[in-house]
């Protein structure tokens, strides 16, 4: 279905139809992509705070490396179509208004859209409890743009209830609007897999709710317009946002599970990998694997559905179980590697010990809530030194973030110890042997590597 040539109206309660004009506000790692496939057959303006990441995306290169820079670049307008349009006496005539992606800081570039789609993160504080304080500034910067017939679609990851009962009424106080008289707004939970090429935002089945029937068919319509996997219409936001919550509550819980096993079965001296590959023998076996729960998903998550639940008077017991059987596995993969080291007859104190990644998965420069910092934690208090490497993480990045110090590049320093966190692609194909001393240990977090001391 061609929603941008049908009379498919993009203003439900104006007088006359409009054609749809995008603006997607927060440009990151969910943002990004979504704006450049909405910029492949609507005009689109993404908005971001964050003047410095405007202006590398506005040269063509995305530094998360979610989009190709050659894909952002067929897309990629040098001025706002909707001003151009204007400019040219056409007042925003659909035949006249070119489709692909301007980026901005400025927030009157994005005045004349008529659909909003907020991309923002929703992180968790140190004592794990949601922040919301993204999601309501984003709020109130669309608040401030918002008019008459306006749609604004929330992507990100919030507790059931969020998008009705704290970002709308943000909405309505900057706007001066009523919802469903007014404007409207809509939920379409992302599923941004960071690094992943297989299974991109075009390819993957998409939530859709609208806040009334047709508004969520509209909405539907938009993504359906661009989303070659399918979409799926929810029958509220609430349920909506409850299904994206327990997506990663479920994977997080399984994994807790793994890792659970990992910590009986060492103490078994039996080989946890040996035995998920024997048990996944049998057709309804879940393939999960024991390791780091980081990144900004799995591992916070299942906080936002606590939060809820405990908000209504109940604890939930097996979700808050296992983010602390999760939570406590960095502590646990560093006295692993102490205990091989002490069975090598290698002194602990002021030992040097090359960690591999520091990213929260593989092949991804995303260092959002990883884990690894736990296990670099945990060993510098056994009082081991610890030197970190990760062609994939930026070194500014990770000591603004964590305060640790990073390297690109090896050296031909030897350790008494190497730790595999996380398996980039150049990790595996790399010669542990001249970065060992002569009674090195090598720890396998992922379990994939040949030849190990120990792992996971």
């Amino acid at each position: 279905m061609d929603v941008s040539k049908t009379n498919l109206k993009a203003n439900p309660v104006g007088k006359e139809d409009s054609p749809i004009k995008i603006g997607v506000i927060g440009l990151g790692y969910v943002g990004l992509p979504v704006a450049r496939l909405f910029a492949t057959k609507y005009p689109v303006v993404g908005f971001d705070i964050n003047k410095e990441r405007v202006k590398e995306l506005q040269e063509g290169h995305d530094s998360t490396l979610e989009v190709e820079d050659e894909i952002l670049q067929a897309v990629l307008l040098k001025s706002n179509p909707f001003v151009k349009a204007k400019l040219d006496n056409n007042e925003g005539n659909s035949d006249t208004i070119k489709n692909g992606l301007f980026c901005s800081s400025d927030l009157i570039d994005v005045q004349d859209c008529n659909y909003f789609v907020v991309t923002v993160p929703t992180p968790v504080d140190k004592n794990n409890r949601p922040v919301l304080k993204p999601l309501y500034a984003a709020s109130e910067t669309v608040g401030r743009v918002l008019k008459k017939g306006d749609t604004v679609v929330y992507e990100s990851t919030v507790y059931p209830g969020v998008t009705e009962e704290e970002c709308v009424p943000v909405l309505e106080k900057v706007s001066g609007l009523k919802l469903n008289e007014d404007f409207f707004v809509g939920y379409s939970p992302e599923r941004i897999n960071p690094g992943d090429k297989e299974h991109t935002v075009d390819k993957i089945l998409k939530i859709t709710a609208g806040s009334t029937p047709e508004s969520a068919e509209k909405i539907t319509a938009i993504y359906a317009s661009v989303i070659t996997g399918g979409t799926y219409m929810a029958p509220s936001i609430k349920v909506a946002e409850a299904a994206k919550v327990i997506e990663n509550s479920q994977r997080d819980i399984n994994i807790a599970f793994v890792n659970e096993l990992a910590k009986i079965f060492n103490l078994l001296e039996i080989d946890t990998h040996e035995v998920l590959k024997a048990a996944g023998t049998k057709w309804n076996f879940l393939p999960f694997k024991p390791g780091l729960v980081g990144g900004h998903c799995i591992g916070v998550d299942p906080y936002y559905l606590a939060q809820k639940a405990q908000e209504k008077g109940y604890h939930p017991e097996i979700i808050l179980a296992g983010r602390r059987l999760n939570d406590s596995m960095g502590e646990y993969v560093a006295s692993q590697v102490v205990k091989c080291m002490i069975k090598k007859g290698i002194a602990i104190c002021d030992a040097e010990i090359l960690m591999l990644g520091i990213t929260f998965k593989e092949n991804c420069p995303d260092v959002r809530n990883t884990r690894i910092v736990d296990v670099i934690a945990a060993l510098e208090d056994y009082g081991v030194k610890v030197t970190t490497y990760d062609p994939w993480a930026k070194p500014e990045e990770v000591m603004h973030e964590y305060k640790i110090e990073t390297k690109n590049t090896l050296d031909n320093k030897k350790y008494d110890g190497i730790v595999l966190g996380v398996s980039h692609n150049e990790f595996l194909e790399l010669d542990l042997t001249p970065f060992q001393k002569e009674k090195a240990i090598v720890y396998d977090v992922k379990g994939v590597l040949k030849e190990s001391t120990g792992r996971l």
